[in-house]
């Protein structure tokens, strides 16, 4: 004789199973609210590491800036093609967000890099300080729409070609408006394949080796290599 309660679910066990699928969701909404929290909360450790990056790199535009200048006689027969040397000024708007893993941190690394670079002595004077921002809010914008929860290689890419794309774009305007049209896309194609490379997947590549070996353990980067 067949028993009508077997196949049936108390009423106990749906409630416990609601409980147990509350409790989740909330732990889940718990951690996401922390790990709000901490992307707008910026420690002096985080201001000391990503300050010290923006002039480390700041250094590094100011003789970048030299090499550009240098090598400008190798690309005479097809000037578009000398971006190739443009990502390493964006390493500072990818690298030290995926670093610190903080609001603003795009922004901040990139605008003093280029300020320190124009103490230093540039060609370009003041004007690097629009590329600087300019280049920072571009990758910024990204962080921002992945709710600075993703720190993957993915979001890095997308961040350096962003920041690649907005320098190209100021490039067009200032210095290359007379250029022709094949000669202004061919030329912004090639800054945004060097920023994929170098400030993207170079960026994402020295935080990972940077994590192994344990420096970077007071931040997020360093505590969970699979979120970047």
């Amino acid at each position: 004789m067949s028993d009508p309660s077997r196949g049936q679910v108390s009423s106990s066990q749906l409630s416990g199973n609601d409980v147990n699928t509350s409790s989740s969701s909330t732990s889940v909404a718990d951690r996401l609210d922390r790990a709000d929290i901490a992307a707008a909360t910026w420690r002096p450790v985080d201001i000391i590491v990503t300050s010290a990056i923006a002039v480390a790199f700041g250094v590094v535009f100011w003789a970048w800036n030299t090499l550009w200048s240098a090598t400008s006689g190798a690309f005479t027969a097809f000037p578009p093609a000398q971006a190739v040397l443009y990502g390493v000024w964006l390493v500072p708007a990818v690298l030290a967000p995926l670093i610190v893993q903080r609001r603003g941190a795009a922004v901040y690394a990139e605008l003093v890099a280029a300020i320190v670079s124009a103490i230093l002595g540039t060609q370009w004077g003041l004007t690097v300080l629009l590329y600087g921002l300019a280049q920072g809010a571009a990758a910024e914008i990204v962080f921002a729409f992945a709710l600075y929860r993703s720190w993957r290689l993915g979001t890095a890419l997308i961040a350096g070609a962003m920041a690649g794309a907005a320098a190209a774009l100021v490039d067009l305007v200032m210095y290359y408006s007379s250029w022709s049209g094949a000669w202004q896309i061919t030329y912004v194609a090639i800054v945004v394949a060097s920023a994929l490379v170098i400030a993207g997947i170079g960026s994402w590549l020295l935080v990972r080796a940077m994590a192994r070996t344990g420096v970077l353990a007071p931040f997020p980067s360093g505590a969970d290599q699979t979120r970047i």
